[in-house]
């Protein structure tokens, strides 16, 4: 097959996506898991209980350059939703889509709720669609490449992307064993299962991979623990309705009609047969996390690729100023439901409108500075001889993260996920300023309530209203404060 070359106009498009990106940057403030990274970064390790080392180690990167900034720190993921965006339009291009299809993609891909979301927040979650989105057009170009030594460099870069994908989170396992699946399933890949390239490609991601399963096992596998709570969580009716409806609507409501189109053509037409894998890769994921309880934001980078096949068949069936005015209406579509996720509106009034009951990770990126302050203000009244060996304990990664990267003048611990196996408390340590316990009580002797966590935009957050405690001594060992959630 004769294919296009790769259009100079989808420059244009993540030229104006990341220009957006960056002068959104700044706003609100950092989200609880994105104070959680900066703090692992500061701890580098092989693995942490609920992720490998990748996004810790970018954040320390980040901090290295520009200690505690968010521009600097969110830069990586911007520059990652960039790169997705311009798979998306190489993957259009494979599947014989001229200028206007690429473009296509990559502006319905670029405007994505998701995308933008991404790309606005340090995250595992970002590097995975990442990712993800790279193995698939990776793949995909191996299994149509024509050449012995080109299908194997290939598949030998197919496999580092998974290994790295492996070092920032685990479910990437599951899309290789759905490829695998896929691959096997259609008749026209199948043959490529009977060459060394995929199994070299699945020895070199598990190389990557091994020091990450290497501390898993040292530490007694806890992301199993993790992932029972995860299951735990959204494994009823109301999590699957919840995972279905939000992965219907994960770029937009107005793009799932595109990207069904290219499912549904992925799987029609003849001269896509060695693309195939990807819509079952897909079509098995999805059923996968469906039935064991999941996040529809897992299924983000399976959709690029999705997208650039609708955009393809649109593309053939319509006038390029057809398609034109079509991207540009979904788009306008698309950008009223930015705010669900990104500081679009000043915080104040994001706090007091509708779009909060849509999503509430961007209300966990509001009142930190503050937050930290009142804990300051209380570690500030005590004596000097008490703040020589004050400690303060959190309830969750979030309120420790944030007293890190603002600043409290004594040790900051938590026992939730990662936090748990750094420093723990030194014995007899007192007294204890515990941030976020309902009831420290049940931990803590000589507990009294001194203050109350609250931010000046209203924003009904995790922490606004959450106590602080100053308590003389823990009544148990640190380890039975240690706990995990998603």
């Amino acid at each position: 097959m004769n294919r296009p070359r790769y259009s100079p106009a989808v420059g244009f498009v993540v030229a104006a996506q990341a220009a957006v990106l960056l002068a959104m940057s700044p706003f609100y403030g950092p989200h609880r898991d994105e104070l959680y990274f900066v703090s692992a970064g500061q701890r580098l390790a092989w693995g942490y209980p609920d992720q490998p080392a990748l996004t810790p180690l970018l954040a320390r990167v980040a901090t290295e350059i520009a200690p505690y900034n968010l521009v600097v720190l969110r830069l990586w993921s911007l520059l990652a939703m960039v790169g997705l965006v311009l798979l998306a339009a190489e993957f259009a291009r494979l599947l014989g889509g001229r200028r206007t299809a690429q473009v296509l993609t990559a502006g319905l891909v670029a405007v994505g709720v998701v995308t933008m979301t991404f790309g606005h927040w340090h995250s595992t979650a970002t590097f995975d669609a990442l990712a993800w989105t790279a193995i698939l057009v990776l793949v995909a170009r191996a299994l149509i490449a024509d050449g012995w030594r080109q299908r194997g460099l290939f598949w030998l870069a197919a496999g580092i992307a998974a290994g790295i994908g492996l070092e920032n989170k685990h479910s990437v396992v599951f899309l290789l064993g759905a490829i695998l699946l896929g691959i096997a399933l259609v008749p026209a890949t199948r043959r490529n299962l009977a060459t060394p390239w995929p199994w070299l490609a699945g020895l070199t991601a598990l190389a990557l991979w091994t020091p990450n399963l290497l501390w898993q096992l040292e530490h007694d596998w806890p992301v199993l623990d993790l992932s029972e709570d995860i299951r735990e969580e959204y494994g009823g009716l109301s999590g699957r309705i919840g995972y279905v409806t939000q992965a219907l609507i994960l770029l937009s409501p107005v793009i799932t009609p595109i990207w069904i189109i290219g499912l549904v053509a992925l799987f029609r037409r003849r001269e896509w047969a060695l693309f195939r894998p990807v819509a079952v890769a897909f079509v098995l994921v999805a059923g996968f996390f469906l039935v064991a309880g999941g996040k529809g934001y897992y299924l983000a980078g399976l959709f690029p690729p999705l997208v650039a096949a609708g955009s393809v068949v649109v593309a053939e069936r319509l006038r390029p100023r057809t398609v034109g005015l079509l991207g540009a209406g979904l788009a306008l579509l698309t950008i009223p439901a930015w705010p669900i996720n990104l500081p679009v509106l000043p915080a104040k009034t994001y706090a007091s409108s509708f779009y909060t009951a849509a999503g509430e990770d961007q209300l966990e990126t509001i009142g930190w500075p503050q937050y930290a302050a009142q804990v300051r203000a209380v570690v500030e009244d005590l004596t000097p001889a008490q703040q020589r060996t004050a400690v303060v304990f959190t309830a969750n990664y979030g309120e420790a993260g944030a007293l890190e990267w603002y600043g409290i003048g004594i040790p900051v611990h938590s026992g939730h996920n990662g936090w748990r196996f750094w420093e723990q408390p030194p014995t007899g340590a007192t007294p204890i300023v515990v941030v976020g316990f309902e009831d420290p009580d049940r931990f803590f002797d000589g507990c009294r309530q001194v203050a109350s966590l609250h931010n000046r935009e209203g924003a009904g957050n995790e922490e606004d209203g959450a106590p602080i405690h100053v308590c003389d001594t823990a009544t148990q060992p640190w380890s039975q404060l240690w706990h995990y959630s998603a």
